[in-house]
């Protein structure tokens, strides 16, 4: 394992940011390479903890001469975001300079060049500067894995339509519970940057086959724990045995994929009418029916009136629901996974 250390300039005299990258060399030229990054939203930590148990089982592939196509493996991808903290909460998923989501507004390039990113000389914010050496790491690679999670969710991933179902053995080998595939844009989220210099390509090129792109969500903030850090670590290194970037006679090929496979615009974005306390009666992976009852939200405690209760508009999945319990109008309450078109579906990424 090679470390090394990027240093990102500060915006003012006497700042910088450090980026740790571990690389492991493989032994063929020929074999697939990965790319593997967490916590670029700096208060999502599931896939962090999934590569602390990752990167010993990398090591040992290295070191025993198992591992055939290289791995760039960045733990925190975003040093800047990872420490912002504001009256004791951990924030990291919005630059507080700029107010602009760390999971957006990544370049986008016609081909996978690093000539065509700025360094770190740069006259650009240091969150600019930073995704710009993300994406300038991740290219070369064939499977490159962003690691996210949401509030509270079962595990799910994001899938270029460009890519689906070609990568479907990724899902299974995480234990997905639903992929969302998304075409046009993605917001130039570090997903949509990672595969734009390949949306050119002839659907039976070779290169694109082995392509693998994907924003993972592991379940949601909370969910950081031994058991679950090393179940992800498992299925990510089973992915990385079936697309024969490592070997390793012990490990059983992943099922086919048995979970949903939804586009973007079939995911209802449930919200808020009202300001007030939230009482949920779903759970992520519950199965509900148009017309059920998906929260209740709390606005005059105890009066006739005094509460509001946000329903299905349609069957589906209940995929995520946030963490906190108090709502303001307007704010995001649920995902759900339907069979149609969601009535106020739009482009890009489904928050902000």
């Amino acid at each position: 394992m090679d470390k090394t250390v990027e240093v990102i300039r500060g915006d003012s005299p006497g700042t910088e940011w450090r980026l740790t990258v571990l690389r492991f060399k493989g032994r063929s030229a020929h074999a697939p390479t990965a790319y593997l990054q967490a916590a670029l939203h700096g208060n999502e930590l599931p896939g962090v903890v999934a590569l602390h148990y990752l990167i010993p089982q990398l090591a040992a592939a290295e070191r025993e001469g198992r591992l055939l196509g290289s791995v760039t493996v960045v733990p925190y991808a975003n040093p800047i975001g990872l420490g912002h903290h504001l009256f004791g909460e951990h924030m990291g998923r919005f630059a507080l300079g700029s107010r602009t989501n760390f999971n957006r507004g990544f370049p986008l390039l016609k081909a996978p060049d690093p000539a065509g990113l700025p360094d770190d000389d740069a006259p650009l914010l240091a969150e600019q500067r930073l995704k710009a050496l993300l994406l300038r790491l991740s290219f070369g690679h064939d499977l490159v894995l962003d690691l996210h999670c949401d509030d509270e969710a079962v595990p799910y991933i994001y899938a270029p339509a460009k890519l689906w179902p070609g990568m479907d053995d990724l899902a299974a080998a995480l234990g997905a519970k639903a992929a969302i595939v998304w075409s046009d844009t993605s917001d130039a989220a570090f997903e949509e940057a990672a595969v734009a210099p390949f949306l050119g390509i002839s659907d039976g090129d070779p290169a694109l086959q082995r392509k693998v792109v994907s924003t993972v969500e592991f379940r949601g903030r909370a969910d950081v724990a031994p058991e679950t850090a090393k179940s992800d670590a498992d299925g990510l290194y089973a992915f990385l045995v079936a697309r024969h970037v490592l070997e390793d006679a012990g490990v059983v090929p992943p099922a086919a994929f048995s979970g949903l496979s939804v586009p973007i615009d079939h995911v209802e974005m449930l919200r808020a009418p009202a300001a007030g306390a939230i009482l949920y009666h779903v759970r992520p992976g519950d199965r509900v029916a148009a017309g059920d009852p998906i929260a209740t939200i709390v606005t005059a405690p105890g009066e006739d009136g005094g509460a509001i209760t946000v329903t299905a508009p349609q069957d589906g999945l209940i995929l995520t629901r946030r963490c906190h319990r108090f709502t303001r109008p307007g704010e995001d309450l649920a995902k759900l996974l339907g069979s149609r078109r969601a009535a106020d579906a739009r482009p890009g990424a489904l928050e902000d």
